[in-house]
C-alpha cells in the first residue's frame, strides 16, 4: 500500500464516528473521493456517496462509517460517569480501558473503572453489565464533571492502531474503516482502469444500530449491483472453538476477501464476482449466509424495489475489542477485486436471474 493509501487508512481508523455521531468520519472520506469522483453527495443525517460517471451499467461499493461505543447516560454526584452502549459493545472488554469522551468543546480523556484484583474475590469475578460499569474522567464532583461533559457525548476506545507483523494491522473501530477504505479505492481505481459502468462508493452511517443508513440510501440510489463491503470473522486464531472454525470454514486473515452466498446475496453478482476474481487471478474465500448477512446488504437489497445485493467481508479477528485485527493484503485485494467487477460489468446483461 502506497504512502497516501495508507495516510487515509490511518486516518479514517484514528478519527471518531460512532454510530450518530459519524460527521468527523464522513469529512475525512468525503475530502478523500472529492479528488477523483465526479459527484460527491450527502443526505441529512450524513450519508456519503461519491459516483463517477460511465456510460455502463450502474455498479454501487459501500461500506459503514459507524464504528462501536458507549454514550455517558448520566453523572453521580462524585463525577464518575454513567454509560451505556452504542451499538454491541461488550461488556468484557470495556473495563480498564482508556477512553475518549467526544464533546462539543473536545475530547476529555478517561478510563474505564476495573476494581483491583488484590480487592476482588476470584471466585465471584464476573463480567458487569455495561450500564453498572463507569468512567473515570478525574474529577471529583458531578458539578466538575458537568463542566466538561454533557450526558449524550459518545464515548470511544483511545484509538491506538497499531503495525503488527508483516501486513498486519490492529486497534479499536477497524470495523468498519476499513469497508469505507475498500469502497473508495475500488471507486479511485475502476476510474483509473476505464471501467465503462457507473460506479458509486457509499459511506453509510449508522450501520451497527440496525443497517438504518443502507435503508436511507437504499431508498432512491437504485444501482444494478451493489456490494456491500464488511469484515467478517477470521477464524485461524487459538480462541476460536473447531465447532465455530467449521460454521465458517477456510476463513483465514490474509486469505482474500470473503465472497458471501446465499439469502441476501443475489446468486448472479455473486457468480460475477467470483469470475471476475478468477479471471484477474485475486483468490478469494466462500462463506455461507442462510439466513442474512449482518451487514448492510440487508437492508440494499430490499431497496427499491430489490437491488441484486452482494456482501464481501474482509477478515477480521478480534471483533468488536479494542484488539481488531486485518491483514491489510487484504484490503487491497478487496479493492483490485471491486474495481475489476466494475471494468467487467459491461459484459454482463444485468443481474436479474433467469426464470
Amino acid at each position: 500500500m502506497n504512502e497516501q493509501r495508507r495516510a487515509f487508512l490511518q486516518t479514517l481508523l484514528t478519527t471518531p464516528s460512532p454510530s450518530g455521531f459519524e460527521v468527523p468520519g464522513q469529512r475525512a472520506w468525503v475530502e478523500y473521493v472529492s479528488e477523483f469522483a465526479d459527484e460527491v453527495r450527502t443526505d441529512e443525517y450524513g450519508n456519503a456517496v461519491a459516483v463517477v460517471e460511465g456510460d455502463g451499467p450502474e455498479i454501487a461499493f459501500a461500506g459503514h462509517a459507524d464504528q462501536i461505543g458507549l454514550i455517558v447516560a448520566g453523572i453521580d454526584e462524585d463525577g464518575f460517569l454513567r454509560v451505556d452502549k452504542i451499538g454491541g459493545s461488550d461488556r468484557t472488554v470495556t473495563k480498564g480501558q482508556q477512553v475518549k469522551v467526544h464533546t462539543d468543546d473536545g475530547v476529555v480523556n478517561g478510563v474505564v473503572g476495573q476494581r483491583a484484583i488484590h480487592l476482588r474475590d476470584p471466585e465471584d469475578d464476573e463480567f458487569e453489565d455495561i450500564t453498572e460499569q463507569h468512567v473515570d474522567i478525574g474529577v471529583s464532583s458531578e458539578a466538575e464533571a458537568e463542566e466538561l461533559v454533557d450526558v449524550g457525548d459518545p464515548i470511544i476506545f483511545a484509538p491506538n492502531i497499531e503495525e503488527l507483523h508483516g501486513t498486519r494491522l490492529a486497534g479499536p473501530g477497524i470495523d468498519n474503516r476499513v469497508g469505507t477504505w475498500v469502497a473508495a479505492e475500488a471507486l479511485r481505481r475502476a476510474a483509473d482502469r476505464g471501467a465503462d459502468a457507473t460506479v458509486y462508493a457509499v459511506s453509510t452511517v449508522q450501520e451497527e444500530v440496525g443497517l438504518q443508513g443502507a435503508k436511507m440510501v437504499g431508498f432512491d440510489l437504485d444501482p444494478d449491483a451493489i456490494v456491500a463491503v464488511d469484515v467478517t470473522h477470521a477464524m485461524d486464531s487459538p480462541d476460536v472453538t473447531s465447532e465455530e472454525q467449521f460454521k465458517d470454514i477456510g476463513i483465514d486473515l490474509g486469505g482474500g476477501p470473503v465472497v458471501a452466498r446465499g439469502s441476501t446475496n443475489h446468486p448472479e453478482v455473486v457468480k460475477a464476482v467470483r469470475t471476475t476474481a478468477k479471471d484477474a487471478e485475486i483468490p478469494i474465500q466462500l462463506q455461507a449466509a442462510g439466513i442474512r448477512t449482518g451487514t448492510d446488504a440487508d437492508a440494499f437489497y430490499t431497496a427499491s424495489g430489490g437491488t441484486p445485493s452482494l456482501n464481501l467481508g474482509l477478515p477480521n479477528r478480534y471483533m468488536h475489542t479494542p484488539v481488531e485485527v486485518i491483514d491489510i493484503e487484504d484490503l487491497e485485494a478487496s479493492a483490485d477485486l471491486l474495481a475489476e467487477f466494475a471494468v467487467q460489468a459491461s459484459e454482463h446483461d444485468g443481474f436479474s436471474v433467469d426464470l
